[in-house]
């Protein structure tokens, strides 16, 4: 379907589409609908700095302090409009007019909140006062670096019981390409306890972004790396509901942005068969 200049779209992704400072509006590609974005990030900080990422005048640091009563104002409006209002017919395309979740991802670490576990309670809160989808899910996009926080923990388990989902990003299996990609030095180890505790709590998808830097894909070492550490965590019990495997979309606001491209067709699909060899369910958008 052809995009009018008022309609959103999947390769549109702009914080300020409705003018608010926490909910934002987007066309998920991976969702398959109308995602209801909550910002916690408006400062455009984060502890990791990706390459890939598409937010502008990115800066390392954590979310600010949240104005609670102004999230569920502006929550509370915007799934108003969505589900009484035109905000459906006259911006969102015919075939993604659903509502599919409410997300908790933005411009930086959404769990960098201190206010995180208050703000899966007002998520809660709010959704139990209009007609939404019993499949509504409220999805968590993390890195995952700070899930070993006790309040971090503490609103896991409140998702959990709203149909909680957790995206956790995973795109590199060696040490020097996680700095190279997510600059962190987070620790394989680190990776793996997180992981455990994340599929605890909620249902747990990996969430991985692949690329070609300087017209080169992920090397061989690299997938074979990843796809051994894969495999040692549905050994070792840590249940998985798969693997969200894709591609750029959007063009990146990082420094490195001139020197990325897509991997081809024959790539991904190489790989995502190496993943679902293992067992996984894997949902590809390249």
């Amino acid at each position: 379907m052809q995009q009018t200049p008022n309609l959103l779209s999947t390769s549109d992704h702009s914080r300020d589409k409705v003018g608010l400072t926490y909910v934002y509006p987007v066309v998920s590609r991976r969702a398959g609908g109308v995602s209801v974005g909550i910002n916690l990030n408006p400062n455009n900080a984060c502890n990791w700095r990706c390459v890939y990422c598409q937010v502008p005048n990115l800066k390392r640091g954590a979310a600010p302090s949240i104005n609670l009563f102004q999230l569920e104002t502006e929550l509370r409006g915007f799934l108003h409009e969505l589900v009484n209002g035109s905000f459906m017919q006259e911006q969102v395309p015919l075939e993604a007019r659903q509502i599919h979740d409410i997300a908790l991802s933005g411009n930086g670490e959404p769990t960098s909140a201190k206010e995180f576990e208050q703000v899966i309670t007002l998520i809660g809160h709010v959704k139990k006062d209009f007609d939404l989808p019993k499949t509504l899910k409220l999805v968590l996009i993390t890195n995952g670096s700070l899930i070993n926080r006790q309040s971090v923990q503490a609103g896991l388990k409140h998702m959990a019981k709203l149909n909680g989902e957790i995206w956790f990003k995973f795109d590199r299996a060696l040490a020097d390409e996680r700095q190279r990609i997510n600059n962190t030095q987070i620790s394989l180890k680190q990776i793996r306890n997180h992981l455990a505790l994340a599929t605890s709590y909620c249902p747990t998808w990996l969430q991985t972004c692949v690329f070609q830097i300087n017209g080169e894909p992920p090397t061989e070492q690299e997938i074979t790396a990843y796809i051994a550490f894969v495999s040692s965590l549905l050994q070792d019990g840590i249940t998985l509901q798969g693997v969200l495997l894709y591609g750029l979309a959007r063009a990146s606001m990082q420094p490195e942005a001139t020197i990325l491209t897509k991997v081809n067709e024959e790539w991904i699909l190489s790989f995502s068969a190496k993943i679902r060899a293992l067992g996984l369910n894997v949902k590809l958008n390249p």
